[in-house]
């Protein structure tokens, strides 16, 4: 558990406090008018979020789950061997679309 001190009337806690249930990360933010949140900077830096991540976001119930999204870039490295990349990489993509529903016979 962390350690604590007593100053005036409020307790100083630093330490882990993951023991005894409370996140060291938390805080409270709130909705602006368009239903959009800040998150603040600790919390974006203890969860290596930069501008421009993307974060998955979840409901359950009243609980709603904010969480960094694995890019897919790094989900599948070294999975495949690219001998050459395509010099227009929309066309390519068109390409394969088009092969792949072809095949699926729709």
């Amino acid at each position: 558990m962390g350690h604590f001190e007593i100053v005036g009337k409020k307790l100083n806690v630093w330490g882990t406090l993951s023991k005894v249930g409370k996140a060291m990360s938390e805080t409270t933010a709130k909705l602006d008018d368009k239903g959009r949140v800040r998150i603040p900077k600790r919390i974006r830096e203890a969860a290596k979020l930069k501008g421009g991540s993307y974060v998955n976001i979840k409901a359950r119930g009243k609980t709603i789950i904010i969480e960094p999204a694995e890019p897919v870039a790094d989900k599948y490295y070294g999975a495949f061997k690219v001998d050459k990349w395509p010099e227009d990489m929309d066309e390519f993509i068109g390409e394969v679309m088009q092969k792949w529903w072809s095949h699926r016979g729709t």
